[in-house]
């Protein structure tokens, strides 16, 4: 993914022109119109199931953006998981199922030399913060390949 901009704590953050610029405010423009529908033509059964399912059409939007999210966590999750069994020094390895999901999301971002030093400040100060956790990467690690 050479052709990206590669990224830091100030840009890492996923945008989706397609969702973000226009299926978002769609939607959300047909809940606006639906509503003024209703109120001009009053309450019917039609004016009242277009604004159910103009909600439904933003809920389900809104939910397949958190699935699509979910998963990737998990996936990140059992990455991390492989990684820090690889670069935590032997006397860490134990302490992998200790980390939360937020904690090996944030983490994902360390490079593996790094990796150890912080994973074990993490841990030992609780930090559960993810902005709090990736403000401490050093040497950043660009993930190109996110939902």
């Amino acid at each position: 993914m050479a052709a990206e901009k590669p990224q830091d704590l100030k840009n890492h953050a996923r945008f989706v022109p397609m969702f973000h610029m226009f299926v978002l405010p769609v939607l959300m423009v047909n809940i606006g119109w639906r509503i003024y529908q209703l109120v001009k033509l009053g309450l019917s059964f039609a004016t009242v199931f277009n604004i159910l399912l103009a909600v439904a059409f933003f809920l389900l939007a809104l939910n397949a953006r958190l699935f699509a999210m979910t998963v990737q966590d998990r996936v990140i999750r059992l990455e991390m998981r492989l990684r820090l069994a690889q670069v935590l020094p032997p006397e860490m390895r134990s302490r992998i199922p200790e980390f939360t999901i937020g904690q090996l999301v944030a983490l994902r971002f360390a490079s593996d030399a790094e990796l150890p030093g912080l994973a074990r400040k993490v841990l030992d100060e609780k930090l559960i913060d993810r902005k709090a956790i990736k403000q401490l990467i050093g040497n950043w690690q660009g993930d190109y390949l996110r939902a």
